[in-house]
């Protein structure tokens, strides 16, 4: 009996003990915050009583606000009532404007560089290329791009008044444009390539995104033969996490795990199961990503990839692995808070940085070697967590020469459209809208005389500073002749580099020239049979034997590459 008793007093008191710890241990927290919220206020009112200039509350208080939250994570932010409509467009896609966009120019007046088919600008009358002159009689020169986009956008219905100057008319011209609810598709593009294979370019995850999509899949299957897909998915962003599960469900049997949430809260934790009825589970898909797919992306090709649904293709994605909800907050604003991490199907947690663990610097590592987990996909293939979502088949990624780069740093595709426009004039394309030999060299001639474009290779740059190190060092009067002769072969030219790069420079002229008069679907589509990376992804479905092979893991594949294992290769390809 006495043993007994001795147990059960032994149990209670570590149980007490436990208890005292862990109530001391929130104690403690609680001491900490009220301590520095007090220091906090306690600093501010004498800041305010003190300081030599009167300081702006509205002003270094929301700066106190973001560095706190610079200390988490970069998708924790505070959204003041002033932002929210911004942040509102980003997960909605829809604005009240007139569907245009607009960017800075030569000049000092605002320009407009693309009109969305079917808005309210194009309705109108406005025209690529206009420059704006006044917004409902105020005056727009020297305004900038934020400063006219404010004016151009408000309430649905509403007339806003443009006055512009257009290229090639002598006299301002006057639109009444009216305001409606602007709906960016979130599907860039979709039709059919070849050999009865879908495309399907999906820009972001934004409400009702998902429905878009299985649209845009039934007309290409039902409606044009379509009997393979190609799920564009680089560059995007991601967005809504539903919309990303509704489009992983239109492809998995029902009942399949999709996804699960966790976090420090385990009310946050969650599982999620494809509860709805597929539309096809069958058709051979292609899942192509890169560096800049993120989050919602990462989390319908990670899907896709661990239920051995589709061949991803691409470069490794970006590895965020981090669930934000919104949380309303005093006077109208919104915090946009992390709440959990989300694990695709086979266990991955595929979040890259470890924002836990900043150094001195505060500088953000990569999750740590040795953390990392092998992990299996339905059919057994071999997966790792901790660094985005690696590809079954790793593509190259785009390289374009310096002179290219420059070209489209500079907007000069679009520059020398505009110049063609002003003087009535058109591109010089044959029937497939292919720029001529004729009409690219129209274009460098165009370049020779942009007195502000000036560009350098790298090569040039490193040996602008070998000239400077062998100076001194006292070693550039031995090489001189040396140095010189090396200079001369690597310093830039611009007609010379321009026609080694003719076969990549002409499809941005064309791209700009067919997005400014036919719309963006267009010049998309068009751009397309210059995408090697398009090309591969259509070579790979048209050979069934190495796409099931990929799948069910008798092609070795390299989605079981570590994370990191192959960072110089993707430093090289980007």
């Amino acid at each position: 009996m006495k043993k007994n008793f001795r147990t059960i007093s032994l149990v209670a008191l570590s149980t007490l003990t436990v208890a005292t710890l862990l109530g001391l241990q929130k104690d403690d927290r609680e001491f900490k915050i009220s301590k520095n919220m007090d220091i906090f206020f306690s600093l501010y009112q004498e800041l305010q009583m003190f300081y030599v200039d009167e300081p702006d509350p509205d002003k270094i208080i929301p700066a106190a606000i973001d560095e706190m939250l610079s200390k988490l994570d970069p998708y924790t932010t505070y959204i003041p009532e002033n932002d929210k409509e911004a942040y509102n467009f980003q997960i909605s896609g829809e604005y009240g404007g007139v569907g245009s966009v607009i960017s800075v120019s030569d000049t000092n007046l605002i320009q407009v560089k693309e009109i969305y088919q079917g808005t309210p600008s194009d309705k109108a009358g406005l025209h690529v290329g206009d420059y704006f002159l006044r917004i409902d009689g105020e005056e727009m020169r020297g305004k900038a791009v934020a400063d006219v986009s404010s004016k151009l956008r408000g309430k649905a219905g509403e007339v806003v008044k443009v006055e512009v100057q257009r290229l090639g008319e002598p006299k301002p011209v006057k639109i009444d444009i009216k305001r409606e609810v602007i709906k960016l598709d979130a599907i860039d593009y979709y039709g059919m390539l070849s050999d009865g294979i879908g495309y399907i370019s999906l820009r972001g995850f934004e409400t009702n995104c998902a429905e878009e999509l299985q649209k845009a899949f039934i007309d290409l299957r039902d409606n044009h033969g379509a009997k393979k897909l190609i799920l564009d998915l680089r560059n995007n962003p991601g967005g809504l996490l539903d919309e990303a599960l509704k489009i992983v469900n239109f492809f998995v049997p029902e009942g399949s795990n999709m996804l699960s949430t966790r976090g420090r809260l385990k009310t946050m934790d969650r599982n999620y199961k494809a509860l709805q009825k597929p539309i096809d589970t069958t058709m051979p898909i292609a899942v192509m990503i890169n560096r800049s797919s993120a989050s919602a992306s990462e989390i319908v090709s990670g899907a896709m990839q661990d239920l051995d649904r589709a061949v991803v293709v691409g470069q490794r994605s970006f590895g965020k692995g981090l669930v934000q909800a919104t949380r309303d907050i005093a006077f109208d604003g919104l915090l946009k808070v992390t709440t959990s991490k989300y694990y695709t199907p086979s266990g991955r947690c595929i979040q890259a940085l470890d924002y836990t663990n900043k150094d001195e610097n505060g500088a953000v590592g990569y999750v740590a070697d040795s953390l990392l987990k092998e992990l299996k996909t339905k059919g057994g293939r071999k997966v790792f967590d901790g660094g985005g979502i690696s590809p079954d088949v790793l593509l190259d990624g785009m390289k374009y020469k310096p002179v290219t780069i420059s070209l489209i740093a500079g907007d000069y595709p679009f520059r020398y459209f505009m110049s063609l426009q002003a003087q009535g004039k058109k591109p010089a394309f044959t029937a497939e809208e292919k720029l001529t030999d004729e009409g690219y060299q129209d274009f460098i001639n165009f370049m020779k005389k942009q007195k502000k474009f000036n560009y350098k290779t790298r090569t040039q740059e490193l040996c602008t500073k070998l000239i400077s190190t062998a100076k001194a060092e006292g070693l550039y009067d031995n090489a001189k002749q040396e140095i010189y002769e090396l200079e001369k072969k690597v310093t830039a030219e611009l007609e010379r580099d321009m026609l080694a790069a003719s076969g990549e420079v002409r499809q941005f002229v064309e791209a700009e020239a067919i997005r400014s008069t036919q719309y963006r679907k267009k010049s998309i589509a068009h751009s397309l049979q210059y995408d090697n990376q398009i090309k591969q992804t259509i070579e790979l479905l048209k050979d069934d034997a190495r796409y099931h092979g990929l799948l069910d893991g008798t092609i070795e594949s390299h989605a079981g590459d570590k994370p990191r294992a192959d960072k110089e290769k993707e430093k090289e390809n980007y």
